[in-house]
């Protein structure tokens, strides 16, 4: 689907503090901040009107936006987040959304969703089962997809933080694909592009209009997305992978 506008949140100096897993040392944060720029620059040349929110130092990981919101053509839904220190990133975002979506709907306690557990794909959405979305999340969002006349699966996910984190929809009906997800019969129906072990990080990419995003790096995967047929957009977010993020998490796209 086409894009007309993202939201991101610039990255506060608390990012430093964010939750991580991956062991790879704290960000730097003026590097972070010209990375974003380049993440913004990135957007715009996509053909993308970017909103800007200020950052919020009382959320170290708020730059990482996407987790607080699935947003659709006929409705947003506004998530709650999976640990306590992120509960609250999503109350500026809803403000934002006011401005554009009539339906706002929320999943309510005791269900969690973050929107790094969902993937779409045409019209059907996979929601991933992780330690930041439960499955009462995931059935209250089902609940409000199917009632707009979208479909929707769960993914169990047991090795990585977000379904997203090892799946990237690249528009028509291809995604790439890394480790637990790469034999998961839940997109073997798809076109797939396997990403190797060792760039498994890449298959954290977006396709935003013409354009597929990814990090830089991956030069093996880089190859394979172009082969398949998708001009490829790389940027170094090597501050955001220290804390987990990748490139879908820094932006909530949206058509309106």
């Amino acid at each position: 689907m086409m894009f007309t506008k993202a939201i991101v949140r610039t990255p506060g100096r608390s990012i430093i503090n964010g939750v991580t897993t991956a062991h790879l040392g704290k960000p730097d944060y003026r590097k972070a901040l010209e990375q974003h720029g380049h993440y913004i620059q990135a957007l715009k040349s996509c053909g993308l009107e970017v909103i800007v929110m200020p950052s919020d130092e009382n959320y170290p990981d708020s730059t990482f936006v996407e987790d607080c919101a699935v947003l659709t053509e006929k409705c947003a839904i506004v998530g709650r987040l999976g640990i306590d220190s992120r509960q609250g990133e999503e109350v500026g975002v809803e403000e934002i959304l006011r401005k554009y979506y009539s339906k706002i709907l929320r999943i309510e306690e005791p269900g969690t969703l973050e929107g790094g557990d969902v993937l779409r794909v045409g019209d059907h959405f996979y929601i991933g089962i992780t330690k930041r979305t439960n499955l009462e999340g995931a059935r209250q969002l089902s609940d409000i997809l199917n009632g707009f006349g979208y479909t929707s699966s769960t993914v169990p996910v047991t090795e990585v933080l977000h379904l997203k984190t090892g799946v990237g929809d690249l528009g028509e009906g291809c995604v790439a694909v890394a480790g637990e997800f790469a034999g998961n019969a839940a997109f073997a129906h798809l076109k797939r592009v396997f990403i190797d072990d060792e760039e498994r990080n890449a298959a954290n990419c977006a396709r935003i209009n013409e354009y597929v995003l990814m990090p830089g790096g991956y030069t093996k995967a880089k190859k394979k997305i172009e082969n398949a047929g998708f001009p490829v957009i790389e940027i170094d977010i090597s501050e955001f992978q220290k804390i987990d993020g990748g490139i879908s998490c820094l932006s909530l796209r949206f058509l309106k």
